[in-house]
Formats: C-alpha cells, sequence, structure tokens
C-alpha cells in the first residue's frame, strides 16, 4: 500500500486544446475568462478544469456524465494518452508526468488495463488470440499466454468459445473478450470508458452485475467512465458528477442521492429510487434516543446491518410495531429504525419532499 492511501491522485488538472493553450489557460486562471472568450480570443476549447481526486485502492470511481461533459477526456490523461496542459497525476505515489518514455510504456503495457466502448477486437484473430495480445507484446511464450487467456476466458464466462472470431460474437460477448483482454495482463488499475453503453438494457445489466462480481474477486482499482447514472449507483463506491470539465459533486451513490450538490445534479437524481442507495446507518436514530421515548429495548429484537438498504430494511420490518436494531461490522448495536423512520426516509425521497 502507498503511503497516501490513494492508488490514483489527480490534482488541479486543466486541459484545454488548441495551439496557443498556454496563453488561454493563463488568461482562465489569472483573468477569470469564459469558455467562449477562451474559443474567440485564443481559438481554444477548455477540455477539463481544474479536476482533482483521488480513488482509493481497490475502488470502482465513476465519473459520470453527458456527452461533452470532459469525462471522457479525463480518463485518457491518467496514462497521459492525453498529456494534460498543467497539473499532477500521481500513480501509486508515482508522478506520471514525470514518466520517461520508457517508463509509461511499461506503465501502460502492465499496470493499466482499458476497455473501450467499441470493443476494438482483431478481427483476423480468434477470441483467444485477442485475449493473449496484451502478453505478446510483453514477449510471453505462446503457450503461457494461451494458459493464461483461456484461464481468463473461464473467468468472463466464455468457456468455448475461444477458438471463434470476433464477428461471430454477439455484442455483450465481444465486450467480455474486452474486458478479459485487459485483465489478461493482470493490470492494478482498469480504466473503462462507456464499456457497456453500446449493449442493449438487458445485456447491460447482465455485465454490469458481472463486473461487480469480478471486481470483488480480483480488487482492480477502477476507473469507469459512464453517462448513465443508473449504471454509477450500481456499479461506483463513489461518483464525482462533471459538467462542461468541472467536477461538480464527488460522493459515494447515497450522499449524491440524498444530498445533491446543486440544481443540476438534483435533475440527474430525481429518478433514482432511495430505496437502492439510502443505507441503515443514515436513517437510524440512537438507542439513547428511543429509549428516552419508548422505553427500554427487548430481547432479541429483529437486526440488520448498518449498510443494509432501504428496500432490504422494509423488507426485514415484518412487524409493525416492534423496530429494527443496526448492528455495525462487529455486531455491535448502534441504532434504532422505527416504522416512522423507514416511513419518513421514503417520503422523503419523492417529489413532494
Amino acid at each position: 500500500m502507498n503511503s497516501s492511501g490513494s492508488a490514483i491522485k489527480i490534482e488541479n488538472i486543466w486541459k484545454v486544446f488548441g495551439n496557443n493553450s498556454s496563453e488561454a489557460l493563463d488568461a482562465i486562471q489569472n483573468q477569470k475568462i469564459s469558455k467562449t472568450e477562451a474559443l474567440e480570443k485564443y481559438n481554444s476549447v477548455i477540455g477539463v478544469s481544474d479536476v482533482s481526486f483521488d480513488v482509493k485502492q481497490g475502488e470502482i470511481f465513476c465519473v459520470m456524465g453527458l456527452s461533452g461533459s470532459g469525462k471522457s477526456t479525463l480518463v485518457r490523461h491518467i496514462n497521459r494518452l492525453l498529456e494534460p496542459t498543467s497539473g499532477k497525476i500521481l500513480i501509486n505515489d508515482q508522478d506520471v508526468m514525470k514518466l520517461d518514455r520508457e517508463s509509461l510504456q511499461e506503465l501502460r503495457n502492465k499496470k493499466i488495463g482499458m476497455v473501450f466502448q467499441n470493443f476494438a477486437l482483431m478481427p483476423h484473430r480468434s477470441v483467444v488470440d485477442n485475449i493473449a495480445m496484451p502478453l505478446e507484446i510483453r514477449g510471453i511464450s505462446k503457450n503461457d499466454r494461451l494458459d493464461v487467456a483461456n484461464k481468463i476466458l473461464d473467468i468472463v464466462e466464455l468457456q468455448g468459445w475461444g477458438n471463434k472470431f470476433a464477428h461471430e460474437l454477439s455484442g455483450g460477448m465481444q465486450q467480455r473478450v474486452g474486458l478479459a483482454r485487459a485483465l489478461a495482463a493482470d493490470p492494478e488499475f482498469l480504466l473503462m470508458d462507456e464499456p457497456f453503453s453500446a449493449l442493449d438494457p438487458l445485456i447491460r445489466r447482465q455485465l454490469q452485475s458481472e463486473f461487480i462480481k469480478l471486481s470483488k474477486q480480483m480488487k482492480k482499482t477502477t476507473v469507469f467512465i459512464t453517462h448513465d447514472l443508473d449504471e454509477a449507483v450500481r456499479v461506483g463506491h463513489r461518483i464525482a458528477i462533471m459538467r462542461d470539465g468541472k467536477v461538480i459533486q464527488i460522493g459515494t451513490p447515497e450522499e449524491i442521492v440524498v444530498s445533491p450538490a446543486d440544481e443540476y445534479v438534483a435533475d440527474f437524481v430525481k429518478g433514482i429510487s432511495r430505496l437502492k442507495v439510502v443505507q441503515a446507518k443514515s436513517i437510524m436514530q440512537s438507542v439513547e434516543a428511543y429509549e428516552k421515548k419508548y422505553g427500554k429495548l427487548w430481547d432479541d429484537p429483529e437486526s440488520v446491518h448498518d449498510n443494509e438498504l432501504l428496500s432490504q430494511l422494509i423488507e426485514k420490518s415484518k412487524s409493525k410495531e416492534k423496530p429494527l436494531v443496526v448492528k455495525n461490522s462487529d455486531e455491535n448495536v448502534i441504532g434504532v429504525i422505527t416504522q416512522a423512520d423507514l416511513l419518513k426516509a421514503v417520503i422523503e425521497g419523492s417529489d413532494g419532499e
């Protein structure tokens, strides 16, 4: 584990496109010129505007925004496919901006796997050869790389498809091959740019579930780009919402749904059900407060864990009279949830808030 506790750290990244990007950036920062003025005066376009965040080890960090918000531009800075106009990128405390060409190549080949929206499979290669490609680039022997590729085929549940060609596979299968290829090199980090957005909703949901399962199993630190808040809420441990190149809000799915930073975020989260994101620890009251009001807790109450979701709590709250007791991971009682608390949590999420 690195000293800062952050696997990826992005500090004050700016990306200004155009031949006069440095002058434009100087004017943006010091004269506070607008996007329109930057375009008119310097023929420059602001892609990413002073973005900072850090991604923890093993975390799935979603960057979410509409088309043109800067999310895909941002993710391409992490492995320097794009060079920032200014700012700092640290991976495991190592400054990526200071890497020479050879070290950067090594970082891309060994530490970082990328999965794009278009599967970018080689049509003349079989599935197993597509998956083994990163290992071939590393000069690993044919037998060894095919061994690895066949193991990964099992992980992404494509047993028996290894000798087929890309065009013989459905879209969902092709995307699994893309994911398998990224995993074959056993990278520490995954950068995923709208990986499932070209797929129909049912396949998409299935792949999200598989990815979540895979993530727990393989513990890869992941930056996941999406324009779909439902997907971000489902997949991400934390979400950064972007607009016009800026990060508007960073938080857990629950924080973003329950406390949107502004109107823009509030509009986004309107359609997300609180049942899927609100956790027991957010709506419980203290044992003291409960006992002061209702008297002592009885023996052997129905208990739930502090991270259980509102939908699960409603399911478990069988008795109308008796509240739920909330326990932490050490099985200590940390709070109580009454029927009134559950009802309030549901109602606060409706439009009649």
